[in-house]
C-alpha cells in the first residue's frame, strides 16, 4: 500500500494555505506557514484582545493559556505542570541559560551537528563563568548505526561536562538522533540533558516522561504548523525551583499568588499571547489529518526527494535510507560549488525556495515536505538544480 495520502485527498490538504503565487516552498523547516484553520484561530484571539483589552488580559487569558498547555502536554507525552510556554526553542534554551549558570571548570557539551543559535547560546554561557568550556562532539560520516553516535558523544564527555545539549532531530543535517539512548547514557553518568527539539513536534511521536530527558526546548511552528512566535520548555519536577524567565514581571495578574515555577511564565506583560492560544486549532488540524498518516505521506515526500537527488548528484547522503534516521526532511550533499549563489539561483529564477548550505567543508540541500508539497514540485526542483550545477559549470550566473 502507497504511503501517500490519495490523489484526492492530498490535494484537499494542499488547498489548506495561502502560500503566495508561483512559489515552491520546500523550506517548511525553516519557517512553517499555519494552515487557514490556524490562521483564524490566532486572528480569533486578537481581534478579542483588541476589541477589550481588559477583559482578554484579566478574564481569558489564564483559562485559555491552561487549556492550551493541556492540549500540547498530551501531543508530546508531557505533564502539564513540566511545561511552559516560550516563543521558539532558541528563546527556551535562552531560560535555561539564563537559569542554570555554569560554574568554574564546567563544561557544556555539543555535538557538531547543533543548531548555530545554540552553540551562540552556550559559547557565551561558558565565556560567562571563569574556567568554564563549550566542548563539541564530532559524530560520524556516514552514520550508520545509534550506537555510533552514542559513543562519539561520551567520548568527548568528561568528568567536566555539567550538561549536554543535543538535537532530537539535526537543523543543518536533518538526521533524528537516537536521544533515548544518549538520555540513558547521560543518565548513567550523571550528565544533565536538554534535548534541543525544534523540529521533532508532529514530525516524531513524542513521550517526554517516558524519555527522563531533564529539560526539552521546541517550537511550534514547524511541523506541527502553529503561529510563529510559539514553542515551548519541558522541565523535569526536580529542576522546577531552578527555572526563572530572564525578563520577571507579575507572572499572574495581581491578585492572584504565584505558586508553582510555571505561573512565572504566564503573565509578561502585553506581549501578544495568540500564538500559544492557538495551539489547539494546530493540533486539532494535524489530528484530522490523522499523524501517523501525516507523518508516512511527509517521509514518502522526503524520501522521493532525496531519491531524485541522489539520482541527479551521485552523491551518498550521511544516514541510511529509511524512517529511523530522517522524517518530513531529507538532507542530500551536493558537488562543490557555492552554496549562496546557487541558493539565489533557484529563487530568482525559478521561485523554489529551499535551503542551501555549507556545512563541514561541503554543500548541502536540505528539502522539507509538508501536506502542501507535492512530487510534481519536488521534480520541479530536481531540474531547477540540474540546470544550475549546469551553469556553474560553465562559469556563468543567473541574476534575474
Amino acid at each position: 500500500m502507497s504511503e501517500f495520502l490519495d490523489a484526492a485527498e492530498a490535494a484537499y490538504w494542499r488547498s489548506q494555505w495561502d502560500l503566495a503565487p508561483g512559489v515552491t516552498y520546500l523550506n517548511h523547516g525553516s519557517f512553517g506557514p499555519p494552515p487557514r484553520p490556524v490562521q483564524a484561530a490566532r486572528r480569533a484571539w486578537q481581534e478579542q484582545m483588541d476589541a477589550q483589552p481588559m477583559d482578554f488580559f484579566f478574564r481569558r487569558l489564564e483559562p485559555a493559556w491552561f487549556q492550551a498547555r493541556r492540549r500540547l502536554a498530551g501531543l508530546i507525552g508531557a505533564d502539564e505542570r513540566n511545561l511552559v510556554f516560550a516563543e521558539n526553542a532558541t528563546a527556551a534554551m535562552n531560560v535555561l541559560a539564563h537559569s542554570l549558570p555554569l560554574g568554574p571548570g564546567e563544561d557544556v557539551l555539543l555535538t557538531d551537528h547543533e543548531y548555530g543559535a545554540v552553540q551562540r547560546i552556550w559559547r557565551r554561557a561558558a565565556e560567562s563563568a571563569e574556567g568554564a568550556a563549550m566542548r563539541i562532539a564530532k559524530l560520524p560520516l556516514p552514520i550508520e548505526t545509534a550506537e555510533q553516535v552514542v559513543d562519539a558523544i561520551f567520548a568527548a564527555a568528561s568528568e567536566r561536562t555539567r550538561l549536554l545539549v543535543v538535537s532530537h532531530i539535526t537543523s543543518p543535517t536533518a538526521v533524528t538522533l537516537p536521544v533515548e539512548a544518549i538520555v540513558a547514557e547521560a543518565k548513567r553518568r550523571g550528565i544533565l540533558v536538554c534535548i534541543d527539539g525544534p523540529h521533532a513536534v508532529a514530525q516524531l511521536p513524542l513521550d517526554l516522561e517516558r524519555l527522563g530527558c531533564d529539560f526539552y526546548c521546541a517550537s511550534c511552528h514547524k511541523w506541527l504548523s502553529a503561529p510563529f512566535g510559539s514553542g515551548f520548555l519541558y522541565v523535569a519536577p526536580q529542576h522546577h525551583a531552578r527555572i526563572r524567565p530572564p525578563l520577571l514581571s507579575w507572572g499572574r495578574l495581581p491578585p492572584t499568588r504565584l505558586e508553582t515555577w510555571s505561573d512565572e511564565f504566564i503573565w509578561s506583560g502585553t506581549r501578544d499571547p495568540s500564538p500559544y492560544l492557538a495551539l489547539p486549532a494546530a493540533i486539532d488540524f494535524l489530528e484530522q489529518v490523522g499523524l501517523d498518516r501525516f507523518r508516512r505521506h511527509t517521509h514518502a515526500l522526503a524520501q522521493y526527494a532525496r531519491q531524485r537527488l541522489v539520482e541527479l548528484t551521485g552523491q551518498t547522503p550521511i544516514v541510511p535510507d529509511s524512517p529511523d534516521w530522517y522524517g518530513c526532511m531529507a538532507q542530500v550533499p551536493l558537488p562543490p560549488g557555492d552554496a549562496a549563489t546557487l541558493q539565489r539561483r533557484l529563487w530568482t529564477a525559478d521561485g523554489i525556495e529551499v535551503p542551501i548550505v555549507s556545512w563541514n567543508d561541503r554543500r548541502w540541500i536540505r528539502v522539507s515536505c509538508h501536506l502542501y508539497n507535492s512530487c510534481q514540485e519536488i521534480d520541479r526542483l530536481v531540474e531547477a538544480v540540474r540546470r544550475g550545477m549546469k551553469d556553474e559549470g560553465k562559469g556563468t550566473e543567473c541574476r534575474i
